[in-house]
């Protein structure tokens, strides 16, 4: 007897604690919300550059270095900001000819220069192209569209969020009989940030027909209620 008596006084002690977590765990809901809101994106980036083969390594050098100065005016008569032409690449490379059981010979060089230009002025885009191909750009990719500023739309989609996840709660609370109490938590599950969204608009005015889309800022919660 002496040598069950604490043990049945260790169970009666913990049987106490153990139910009553049971009991916080089972009067709570949780539940998760999305909110989104799409907007015209304002701001583009691109990469753009020129691509110039010749007999010699210095001639190569040479027209490249041209044809990228008349790129780089271009842009500045655009009003395009020296801080937002950033270079990308810059490369050279021997040409070889091959064939005929030879070894490789040089036949020339190819230079390529390629920047990376951020333009703040959407409605820029357009007319960006087309004096980029008029300066002499002969590769010109990677259009990226964005949103300057989303920390407003992203407030809102934050509210979206938790009015959808109330709304869920509140619909599971009813059809169980009971009510929402005090919010116990509250998380934000991520934000990847502005995402482009198919959209046919195209900007008016420009030389070079631009679809613009739409931009989407979302977030997701999960928040937790007691339920009473």
């Amino acid at each position: 007897m002496k040598i069950c008596l604490p043990l049945a006084i260790a169970f009666a002690l913990a049987t106490p604690g153990m139910a009553a977590a049971q009991n916080s765990q089972q009067h709570n809901i949780t539940m998760s919300g999305h909110g989104e809101v799409r907007a015209r994106p304002d701001t583009a980036a691109l990469s753009a550059g020129v691509s110039v083969d010749a007999p010699t390594a210095a001639a190569t050098l040479t027209s490249a270095n041209r044809s990228m100065q008349a790129v780089l005016m271009a842009l500045k008569k655009l009003g395009v900001p020296d801080k937002d032409i950033q270079t990308q690449n810059f490369s050279i490379h021997p040409q070889y000819a091959t064939g005929n059981g030879e070894a490789p010979r040089v036949t020339g060089y190819q230079v390529t220069n390629q920047i990376e230009i951020q333009l703040e002025d959407i409605t820029k885009l357009g007319p960006a192209l087309d004096a980029l191909v008029a300066a002499g750009a002969n590769q010109i990719s990677g259009v990226n569209f964005s949103i300057h500023d989303p920390a407003g739309l992203l407030a809102d989609a934050r509210a979206s969020a938790v009015a959808d996840a109330r709304g869920k709660a509140q619909t599971f609370a009813k059809a169980a009989g009971v009510s929402l109490g005090s919010i116990l938590s509250i998380n934000e599950n991520g934000n990847s940030g502005p995402r482009p969204v198919i959209f046919a608009a195209m900007a008016k005015g420009a030389s070079v027909p631009v679809a613009l889309g739409e931009e989407t800022v979302d977030a997701d919660v999960t928040i937790s209620w007691e339920i009473k």
